[in-house]
């Protein structure tokens, strides 16, 4: 390895490419960031770009991610230039994951994440689409909407399982924990889910095992076990923590771990290591400098923006120069073809008119089959309500009228003071059967509803049936949702749902619509996802007359629910509604 001097009087490596990686690999990251990357310069441009992120990792390591971040964004402008989507999705999370580890960070992430969906959806990548839901999960988490996040958890989770992907699993069983932990504060499930975690971390015999999760994992369980006041299950597992050397956020990660143990002695009441613990927190704590690191991100951050903005100024007046140009070239060939493009125009208008019949024909066939699904609902509903009827009608008349003449006569035996002691509690045990058969009656009045189906096969069927092979797709899941609700909320859920679907096919011209039903303990959680045209929520509201949004929000909010709108032009519609049971 030569060594070239400054002119400072610097020492500067010069290393060759393969040296650099090898330097990776050892995990030699603090030579890594004194290496001048001017001597790559002339590396090419697939090879610069692994270089740069190579410098970001090793920053990142180092914990400093404000340097990190702005390598990461060499990068992807790279990458991206070079048409390698796959590693600009990459990127995407690595930036994501870097801020999100950042406190009092107050950026947009959203970018990042939509961009990694949008690769997810045209490579048709379910293990893009897993890390998407996980970071989308992060996302609801970070922002307190706990029934979201629950919802993005379990849609990786299934996703994970469906592809045996073991890591996944154990990284969502983590979340998921952390969920129950800190929002639902149920400790001794999230305690259930880290241990399940801890068990698939020890299955997973691949080389790219990551520290950082193991330690997490201690350090979460370990938090369970103090909320539950079992502060010594709780130290052994922190102490587990602390052993462990990390390679990725190390120091930020220490931090965390301090301050929880520093809590949990205090709640011992050992004030001195609760001291040691408050000074070491302390300590790391001046070491990150996080005001600095973040005031520099949102710097580069914001240089980045400005500098697309310029650029897309720029490509926009190259091509209107462009244009202008090809616009005097071709003057006279317009003027030339200008008869026949008078005569071939009508006939594409023509042609086009039929297209657009035709394509307002079948979306009207879908929105009259929509239509026609809920009338047979409710027909079933009215039907199933008047047998009910008849049935209680029967049951009232023929057998309970009869056991209440009975008590009837026996009342009017007991009225003779020499009536025995039998009589009287054959009476009693009448009375009792009597009470039993009304309260019989009265749980078995939710048997009719939606053809005695319920919401979710009866979405299931309608899905079946408005779905066509080319044309439109729907996709009804579940998770957990095997409850029975009243019948007036049964029916109100679906005749929302359908008026969604019937916007996502009429305004949206979506093929694909997912409907996602997940069931928490006190909530219901419905998400329904098209991949239509989508629209600006800002400039289409909920009192948008064409769309009904206005009527759906009403009757969300008449069952106290609430209802949210995720949607961007061209990138589909999102929209998602808690409801409390």
């Amino acid at each position: 390895m030569a060594f070239a001097f400054s002119g400072f009087g610097q020492v500067i490596p010069r290393v060759s490419y393969a040296e650099f990686e090898k330097l990776y690999q050892q995990k030699n990251y603090d030579s890594i960031v004194q290496i001048d990357k001017a001597q790559f310069d002339d590396l090419p441009n697939p090879s610069l770009a692994n270089l740069y992120s190579i410098y970001a990792k090793a920053f990142e390591k180092l914990n400093q991610e404000d340097k990190a971040l702005d390598y990461y964004k060499t990068a992807k402008d790279i990458y991206f230039n070079e048409n390698n989507l796959e590693q600009v999705a990459q990127i995407n999370s690595s930036i994501y994951d870097l801020l999100s580890s950042q406190q009092g960070l107050e950026i947009d992430k959203s970018f990042y994440l939509n961009e990694i969906k949008q690769y997810a959806e045209e490579t048709n990548s379910k293990k893009w689409l897993m890390r998407y839901y996980n970071h989308k999960g992060v996302d609801f988490y970070k922002k307190d909407e706990s029934d979201s996040a629950k919802t993005y958890f379990f849609k990786g989770k299934a996703l994970a399982v469906e592809l045996d992907s073991i890591q996944s699993m154990y990284r969502f069983n983590i979340n998921i924990g952390s969920l129950y932990n800190v929002d639902y504060k149920k400790n001794d499930s999230a305690i259930v889910y880290f241990k399940e975690a801890l068990r698939l971390y020890d299955l997973d015999k691949t080389e790219n095992k990551r520290e950082n999760e193991l330690f997490a994992l201690y350090n979460n369980i370990g938090n369970a076990y103090r909320d539950l006041k079992k502060y010594d299950e709780a130290l052994n597992f922190y102490r587990k923590a602390e052993l462990m050397d990390l390679e990725d956020f190390n120091r930020k990660s220490k931090r965390i771990l301090f301050s929880n143990m520093d809590a949990n002695f205090y709640y011992k009441g050992d004030w001195e290591n609760a001291y040691d613990y408050l000074y070491k927190y302390d300590s790391i704590n001046q070491l990150i400098n996080q005001k600095e690191q973040n005031s520099n991100i949102a710097n580069i951050e914001e240089k980045y923006n400005n500098e697309k903005l310029r650029a897309d100024n720029l490509e926009i007046e190259a091509k209107r120069i462009q244009n202008r140009n090809i616009a005097y070239g071709l003057g006279g060939s317009i003027f030339l073809g200008g008869i026949i493009l008078v005569l071939g125009f009508s006939n594409f208008k023509r042609r086009q008119k039929l297209v657009k019949q035709q394509q307002e024909i079948n979306t009207q066939k879908l929105v009259n089959q929509l239509k026609e699904q809920e009338l047979k609902s409710i027909d079933a509903l009215v039907e199933g309500q008047e047998k009910e009827r008849l049935r209680i009608a029967n049951d009232l008349h023929d057998d309970l009228g009869s056991l209440m003449a009975t008590i009837k006569l026996h009342f009017g035996s007991l009225q003779n003071p020499k009536t025995s002691a039998e009589l009287y509690q054959k009476t009693n045990s009448l009375l009792e059967e009597a009470y039993q058969k009304i309260r019989s009656i009265a749980h078995a009045k939710n048997a009719g509803v939606l053809a005695k189906q319920g919401l979710s096969i009866a979405l299931k069927n309608m899905a079946a049936k408005a779905s066509t092979n080319h044309q439109l797709q729907i996709n009804v899941y579940d998770f957990d949702f095997n409850q029975r609700l009243e019948n007036s909320v049964e029916l109100t859920l679906f005749r929302i749902l359908q008026e969604l679907m019937t916007n996502a096919i009429k305004h949206g011209q979506a093929s694909e619509i997912d409907i996602h039903l997940t069931s928490h303990e006190n909530h219901i959680n419905i998400m329904v996802e098209d991949n239509g045209v989508g629209f600006n929520p800002s400039q289409v509201t909920k009192n948008n007359p064409g769309m009904g949004l206005s009527s759906i929000d009403k009757r969300v909010a008449l069952l106290d629910g609430k209802l949210v709108i995720e949607s961007e032009k061209n990138k589909g519609t999102t929209i998602i509604i808690n409801l409390p049971l």
